[in-house]
């Protein structure tokens, strides 16, 4: 975080959560301490006044089948349905973040936290205009939603140590390479200085 980052309005700005899943959050190196981070991070925001969303993928039976061999997410098709089916015990918000009344929820069944969900409807409706992203994983839920949310010129941030990738390098990459170019990258421990 540099000292020119703009102070954060909570009554504007949410934090998603996205694809801190059962199934997911354990394939990631410590996922206690990431975990923690995203605790931290969901209560500072929280206790200041902000919105707190989360996001999941899992998909119905319906969406199985509608889905197109050839779609770069057909590879869900050749797992065990019941390993992404959206009333897997491994497809539910993990209880270390786990959501309280009022947080905005929503399903994917993409990569991206807004193309195939009402998360940009809830949120105008709400009045947020700026997100802080967490995400597993780095390349590909996170990139995906950050480059959709600037798109629907949304004010962004990133946690970077909220955030993970399997690919450590690829993570470290996009935090310094590609993310600050359409978003301010801090940490955790930073959140509450900007809310504050």
């Amino acid at each position: 975080m540099s000292d020119t980052t703009p102070k954060l309005d909570p009554s504007r700005t949410a934090l998603l959560v996205m694809d801190y899943q059962v199934g997911i959050l354990d394939r990631v190196d410590d996922p206690d301490a990431l975990a923690a981070r995203a605790r931290e991070a969901i209560d500072t925001l929280r206790e200041a006044g902000g919105t707190i969303g989360y996001v999941r993928v899992a998909f119905t039976d319906e969406d199985f089948e509608a889905m197109p061999d050839g779609a770069p997410m057909a590879r869900v098709k050749q797992m065990p349905r019941e390993a992404m089916h959206a009333d897997a015990p491994a497809t539910q918000i993990d209880e270390r973040v786990a959501p309280e009344e009022g947080d905005i929820i929503v399903r994917k069944t993409r990569v991206g936290a807004f193309g195939t969900t009402d998360l940009d409807r809830q949120l105008r409706a709400r009045g947020v205009d700026t997100l802080v992203l967490a995400g597993i994983s780095t390349s590909g839920v996170t990139i995906s939603t950050l480059t959709d949310a600037h798109d629907r010129d949304y004010r962004l941030f990133v946690l970077s140590d909220a955030t993970a990738d399997p690919d450590a390098d690829l993570h470290e990459s996009l935090m310094h390479g590609y993310f600050p170019k359409r978003a301010e990258v801090i940490e955790v421990k930073d959140l509450a200085g900007l809310v504050g």
